[in-house]
């Protein structure tokens, strides 16, 4: 049979390596390990069927793919290079490790080589996009390898932060293969596209990698500097073709063409092969300790995750444990070293932690090390989430779902490269989502992934890349067309901000300072904050600047391979915290306070005698205080209190009211309201990631039991981005089947009064008081006894006054945008 592979670049034999369900038995060995395990999900091997390149491949291209030991190319990667050969954008949308990567490679190689054979000019070139710099490197590491045989005809070269100013010159006069990010395209190339000129006049094709990741508001932002990119092209006279590629995307192709702004087909039939994948939900025990309000306690995510990263090191089983946060990765990766230096010290160098914020250097030789297989196990946020090539791994541990089911398996996927087997191990937070969602299987393996919401006419998206084009070429009414209809409604707005003047017929820029940063296309919202060592002064890292008030204030512990550092002082003016390196046994939390005013109802319809409600929303939000918790147990140790400034958010929301007779029928009096809806709030933000592509991290909520603009009993929530993301929309769209899921998850909780599995949030600025759980119970109820059926709700929405969404507030002046509380 004809072979289509890798060759696999670790010293271990694919043959000896343990079959899935062994490594999962011995993890389940230990003392109550068993109970433990939930569910376990077993999907079988499958064959692969192959194809043959397309004629008009060049010859030389098929040998170099057949010398690093592939012959046939799979069907699917045979259908997306005749596509894109005929001039056709396409989305590859097939599993992990299918050979996405070759399905693009071999025709650009082609093209390519075909170009540099014209007597004049420069001949063709691909300009290739990846979410992370990490991705990009690796992918011209690829690149390279594969083009080896083809001499000079492709020259792949890196461009983006990291590359040195001495470089940056050749790669834009001589490289026709640049690999970058959409950061970089934004901020470094469209504004000098004089100096790219000859590159965009011969650009033939644009690749966007890992394309489910541009969702919400960065996929929006994305989404116009695609347009942009498109729009300066058309200028040199190029029309590029978009291959993109995903290993998870629900309706790709709709999807594809929304972030291209082109007609995109979809190459979806997966004919790769795969191994057995044992996928295990594992929630960790209960604990003798007591939290907040005497709520028991389960041991965490981070502690059970360790525990498995150190099993599965100590087997020889080559691993990766997802984590949320970077503090998290950090402390798995020390919590295993330690323990694995208690069995064999050389086993303590193999495992390691790979986060963002990381100096390159550093990120360097960590991609390094696994790539080689010196490292056997790291502790890892979404970084290394997506496409870089750790072929070789065999088991993947989850600490905490890790939003959507679209993330979820692509961290799963990561395991079992080269069509071998792989376990998959979720571990619970405790948490609502987590904790429904181990007991409920069905959720994680009977649904598709999320569809990909981005919405490229949000006006806070759209206003700041009118402004960056009318930067790059005055902006023309013809050019609206591409950049949608809503910017003829904003072009006077950013008139009136002295931003744009008409001229005869065109609109120029007409500040000093580069439109194009005037915004941050991922809304960290303003300079990283940077991690400065007191003693020495040396740059530890930075810390992305929205998340400054919550990670590095003054008291804070923060992580960093593997030392533990406090923080002395936190400097916003100057983006500085200098930190000294200390032992403390505890981690640190932070604590804030959120207030929220209606600025537009754009649709309000009557559930019962309540109101359900969407618009747009104000949002202050301040860090107040940190809380010291003991490592491992999470026991509080103490409250410190902060004074840092307040920060404000416009954003969308979805919001519901109950009346005073749904009250008394849902037996809440007075004492217990407050508390009824703060639970009901807390679980149903848990639950909304099942509903909507979002996390708990990307929302928030605020919970008053007498509203000063409904002035009613209500329950807001509300988009943790600027001009909002499409999730309080999509709340708003699916709220009976997401509230009653809320419900259910309350109710069917074995705890008496609440806990960090059904109404406690990790996040909650009040410390999670006052709380209710059988009062949210009681409320939600009353309220779904009068939530319309389908149908009906559809027709109120129609009979609602939709005018046309108009931002409430000026979308040309920054939002100071806090992280969703």
């Amino acid at each position: 049979m004809a072979k289509n592979h890798r060759s696999d670049r670790t010293p271990t034999d694919p043959a000896s390596r343990p079959a899935p369900g062994a490594v999962l038995d011995r993890l389940a060995s230990g003392p109550g390990r068993a109970s433990r395990i939930t569910h376990t999900e077993h999907l079988p091997p499958r064959e692969g069927r192959h194809a043959v390149w397309p004629d008009r491949i060049r010859a030389e291209v098929v040998a170099a793919v057949r010398a690093t030991g592939i012959e046939h190319p799979w069907a699917h990667q045979a259908r997306a290079a005749e596509h894109a050969l005929d001039g056709e954008s396409v989305v590859v949308a097939t599993g992990t490790a299918s050979g996405k990567s070759l399905a693009y490679l071999v025709p650009i190689l082609s093209t390519l080589v075909e170009g540099a054979e014209a007597p004049n000019g420069r001949g063709a070139t691909t300009l290739y996009l990846a979410p992370t710099k990490a991705l990009a490197a690796d992918q011209c590491r690829s690149v390279k390898e594969l083009s080896q045989p083809l001499g000079n005809s492709v020259r792949p070269a890196v461009y983006d932060g990291d590359t040195p100013f001495e470089e940056r010159e050749w790669i834009r006069q001589y490289a026709n293969y640049v690999l970058t990010n959409p950061d970089m395209l934004h901020r470094g190339i469209l504004p000098s596209h004089p100096r790219w000129s000859s590159f965009l006049k011969s650009l033939k094709y644009v690749v966007i990698d890992e394309c489910h990741t541009y969702r919400g508001v960065f996929g929006s932002h994305v989404a116009q500097v695609l347009r942009r990119l498109r729009r300066l092209c058309a200028r040199y006279g190029a029309s590029p073709v978009f291959l993109l590629a995903s290993a998870t995307a629900a309706e790709p192709a709709v999807a594809a063409g929304r972030l291209t702004g082109v007609p995109v087909l979809e190459v979806a039939d997966d004919a790769s092969p795969r191994g057995e994948l044992v996928f295990a939900l594992w929630e960790p025990p209960l604990t003798e300790l007591h939290g907040e309000k005497g709520a028991p306690v389960r041991r965490t995510a981070t502690a059970e995750a360790a525990d498995l990263l150190t099993d599965l090191t100590v087997q020889g089983v080559r691993s990766v444990a997802f984590v949320r946060s970077r503090r998290g990765a950090e402390l798995i990766s020390v919590i295993s070293q330690e323990r694995l230096a208690e069995v064999d010290r050389s086993l303590a160098r193999r495992v390691a932690a790979y986060r963002g914020g990381y100096l390159p250097e550093e990120r360097r030789a960590l991609e390094q090390a696994l790539h080689s297989g010196e490292l056997l196990g790291l502790a890892a946020t979404n970084a290394l989430e997506l496409g870089i090539d750790i072929s070789g791994l065999d088991a993947v541990v989850i600490a905490g779902y890790p939003g959507t089911r679209a993330s979820l398996w692509q961290q799963a996927g990561r395991a079992g490269r080269s069509g071998q087997g792989a376990l998959a191990v979720l571990v619970a937070r405790d948490d609502p989502l987590d904790t429904f969602l181990v007991h409920h299987p069905e959720a994680l393996f009977d649904q598709p992934v999320e569809s990909t919401v981005l919405d490229p006419d949000n006006p806070y998206v759209l206003a700041p890349h009118l402004c960056a084009a009318a930067a790059e070429l005055p902006l023309t009414d013809e050019d609206l067309d591409l950049f949608g209809p809503a910017g003829a409604d904003l072009l006077p707005q950013l008139e009136a901000a002295k931003l744009l003047r008409r001229r005869t017929r065109a609109w120029h820029w007409t500040r000093r300072e580069r439109a194009a940063d005037l915004t941050d296309i991922r809304g960290e919202g303003g300079r990283p904050v940077q991690v400065v060592e007191t003693g020495t002064g040396r740059l530890l890292g930075t810390v992305d600047a929205g998340a400054a008030h919550s990670t590095v204030h003054e008291g804070a512990v923060h992580l960093h391979q593997g030392r533990t550092y406090l923080v002395r002082s936190l400097d916003l003016e100057d983006s500085v915290a200098l930190v000294e390196e200390a032992a403390p046994p505890y981690s640190t939390v932070a604590r804030d306070t959120t207030s929220i005013s209606v600025l537009e109802t754009d649709i309000e319809i009557p559930w019962g005698d309540g109101r359900l409600c969407y618009g747009s929303v104000e949002v202050t939000n301040q860090v107040v205080s940190y809380l010291r918790r003991r490592l491992i147990t999470g026991e509080v140790l103490g409250e410190t209190k902060l004074d840092l400034p307040p920060r404000t958010l416009r954003t969308r929301a979805v919001w519901w009211t109950v009346t005073e007779d749904q009250l008394d029928r849902a037996r809440i009096n007075p004492e217990i309201l407050g508390g009824s809806l703060h639970a009901a709030e807390h679980a149903s933000i848990g639950l909304l990631p099942l509903f909507a592509t979002c996390d708990r991290w990307d929302i928030g909520g605020v919970s008053i039991p007498l509203h000063p603009d409904t002035l009613l009993p209500t329950v807001f929530v509300y988009d943790g981005h600027p001009g909002g993301a499409g999730f309080a929309e999509r709340a708003f769209h699916t709220a009976r089947t997401w509230l009653t899921a809320t419900r259910q998850a309350i109710a069917s909780c074995e705890c008496d009064a609440g806990c960090p599995s059904c109404i406690q949030s990790p996040k909650c600025g009040n410390g999670n008081d006052p709380l209710h759980k059988r009062g949210a119970v009681r409320l939600l109820t009353v309220l779904l006894e009068g939530a319309p059926e389908e149908k009906e709700r559809a027709d109120q929405e129609k009979r609602a006054d939709q005018a046309p969404e108009q931002p409430s507030a000026d979308p040309t002046e920054p939002s100071q945008a806090p992280p969703a509380p």
